[in-house]
């Protein structure tokens, strides 16, 4: 596996839970986007502790910007991660992913999932390409949307929040149901772009199948 050192630009919390880190961008990081790498802090005794993270940086960028949830409560990577602070170093390992952008259609998010979404519809926007795609997007709360100001730059009224733990106008309630998406769904020819916890996106691609989307139009990631 090939390593690359970065050092850290700058680092901020978004929401009470996430990270932006920024970073340089090391020669021959080549990448297309939707797409991750796995990060390890380069401190002694975490050099070895890698795990995925998702680039929401442009490809063409001359940094790398990572969304990152962290978990304080777990003594692992990410709650480390809330110690760093600028010029410290991460370790980057080699591109993967299976999210590819196949044409327009619907996004649709839980949580952390939503970040292979991000540098996809920012390149999108950058290419004024953003056309008819639309983002569903789940999370517990509102202070839990990640980057929800700039979705609604993005994408006006195709994007769509869901909250399961609160009650806020303008915002739906509950759960993704089959229902909820026979609501926001008017188009069952076009793509649907799956990024969650594997539980939720297991249930999501058989309510679209029960809708009749064939399963060759479903592009997921689980995480």
């Amino acid at each position: 596996m090939e390593n690359y050192k970065v050092n850290i630009r700058s680092i901020q919390n978004i929401t009470p839970d996430v990270l932006r880190i920024v970073t340089n961008k090391p020669d021959g990081f080549d990448f297309t986007s939707g797409k991750a790498t796995e990060i390890a802090i380069n401190k002694t005794g975490w050099e070895s502790q890698k795990r995925p993270f998702t680039m929401t940086s442009l490809p063409n960028d001359d940094k790398l910007e990572f969304v990152i949830k962290t978990y304080p409560s777990h003594e692992g990577v990410t709650n480390e991660l809330l110690e760093l602070k600028q010029n410290d170093e991460l370790l980057l390992g080699d591109v993967f992913g299976t999210i590819d952008y196949k044409g327009e259609g619907v996004f649709i998010a839980g949580g952390a999932g939503v970040t292979p979404f991000i540098s996809i519809l920012r390149q999108l926007e950058a290419n004024r390409e953003i056309g008819h795609n639309k983002l569903i997007f789940a999370n517990k709360t509102k202070a839990d949307i990640i980057l929800e100001q700039e979705f609604n730059s993005l994408l006006g009224d195709s994007f769509i929040n869901i909250l399961s733990d609160e009650q806020q106008e303008g915002y739906a309630f509950g759960r993704i149901t089959e229902e909820f998406l026979k609501e926001n769904i008017h188009n069952i020819k076009q793509h649907f772009y799956l990024c969650g916890p594997p539980p939720m996106i297991t249930a999501i691609e058989t309510m679209l199948m029960d809708l009749g989307i064939d399963e060759n139009l479903i592009i997921k990631e689980q995480y």
